[in-house]
């Protein structure tokens, strides 16, 4: 049986890598991909709490189905603005889209 501290690890790692795909990237889509990461790994410390602390009932497993439900709709919602923002101003860069700017 693998102990839980690997999970930890694993997921630890996957946060830092979603959380520095975050604050260095500058295209959009990248973002929302490093945003996924950061989501998963949330996802994997949650089972791996729930099989560890409490197999009986599904609780980890029904807020890992939450996530699930918030990442899908998170990606649908910043895919179409991404895709609105480069109908109108032809960049997906973060730093050229100043909306609020005139």
């Amino acid at each position: 049986m693998i102990p839980l501290h690997w999970y930890l690890i694993v997921a630890g790692a996957l946060f830092c890598l979603g959380l520095y795909g975050i604050l260095a990237r500058r295209n959009a889509v990248a973002i929302l991909m490093s945003i996924e990461l950061v989501l998963n790994s949330v996802n994997l410390n949650l089972v791996a709490f729930w099989r560890y602390l409490a197999p009986e009932t599904v609780n980890g497993q029904m807020f890992a189905i939450i996530v699930f439900a918030v990442a899908a709709a998170e990606a649908a919602v910043g895919l179409g603005l991404i895709i609105s923002i480069y109908r109108n101003r032809q960049t997906v860069i973060v730093e050229d889209i100043n909306l609020l700017k005139w």
